[in-house]
C-alpha cells in the first residue's frame, strides 16, 4: 500500500458474539455509518490521541412508494493536543457530501427550512471541540421519515480534563404545534407542513 512502512501493525482480537464479530443470526446494521465511528472514537481514546468526535453520521431517510431520499449529517470533531476541532464536518470513516439545497428542493417534497452551525456545542477546554449543525426541513406531502444517530443519551466525552460536547437531538414539530422528541433510532410517519429538526452532536475539548 501506499503507506507502507509509516505505521506499526498491531493486532486486534475480537471475541465471538460481540458487536463487531456477531453470529450469522444476529440483527444487525449501520456497521459502517455508525458502527465504524464509535470504533475510531474508543482507539483514539485508547491512545490519547483526541477527544471524541460527534461518534455518528445523523442518518436521515425519507420517501414513500415513489421517491426515496438519504443523507447524512456533519458536526463537531474532537480536539487534540496542539489543535481545536473542526465544527460542521464529517469525521473518522466518511467523506460523503450533503446534497446541494436547491437540488434537495427541486428533486423532492421538502423544504430547506434552515441549515447552519449551532454554536456552543463544542466542549471547552484550552483545544475546543467543534460545533454541531442544525438542520430543518419541511415536508410538502405525507411520507416516512427514518432516522438512525448516536450519541443523543450519552454526549461526545472529553480528554485530558476537557469538557464534554453537546449531546444531538431529534425533535418532529407538527403542523399543530406537537412538539415530538424523536430519540436516536425512530421511524415516522410526516405530513404536509411538519418540520424535522437535527441538532447534530458537538465535540469535546482537551485541555494539555
Amino acid at each position: 500500500p501506499l503507506n507502507q512502512g509509516c505505521l506499526n501493525p498491531i493486532s486486534l482480537n475480537i471475541p465471538e458474539g460481540t458487536i463487531l464479530s456477531p453470529s450469522e443470526t444476529a440483527a444487525v446494521v449501520g456497521g459502517n455509518v455508525l458502527t465504524s465511528q464509535r470504533i475510531v472514537d474508543v482507539l483514539l481514546r485508547a491512545f490519547s490521541a483526541c477527544a471524541a468526535s460527534q461518534g455518528c453520521m445523523n442518518n436521515t431517510t425519507f420517501g414513500d412508494d415513489t421517491v426515496g431520499y438519504y443523507e447524512t449529517v456533519a458536526g463537531g470533531a474532537g480536539a487534540g493536543p496542539t489543535w481545536n476541532g473542526r465544527s460542521g464536518i464529517h469525521t473518522h470513516m466518511t467523506n460523503t457530501r450533503i446534497t446541494d439545497p436547491e437540488i434537495l428542493e427541486r428533486r423532492y417534497p421538502v423544504i430547506l427550512k434552515c441549515f447552519h452551525l449551532n454554536e456552543g456545542t463544542g466542549g471547552v477546554g484550552l483545544y475546543h471541540g467543534g460545533d454541531g449543525v442544525i438542520r430543518e426541513m419541511i415536508f410538502r406531502r405525507p411520507l416516512t421519515l427514518c432516522i438512525l444517530c448516536e450519541r443523543r443519551v450519552y454526549e461526545p466525552y472529553g480528554l485530558k480534563g476537557g469538557g464534554a460536547g453537546k449531546r444531538g437531538k431529534n425533535t418532529l414539530i407538527r403542523q399543530s404545534g406537537e412538539v415530538i422528541q424523536l430519540g436516536g433510532k425512530e421511524s415516522v410517519e410526516v405530513f404536509p407542513g411538519d418540520v424535522y429538526r437535527l441538532e447534530s452532536p458537538g465535540d469535546e475539548e482537551r485541555t494539555h
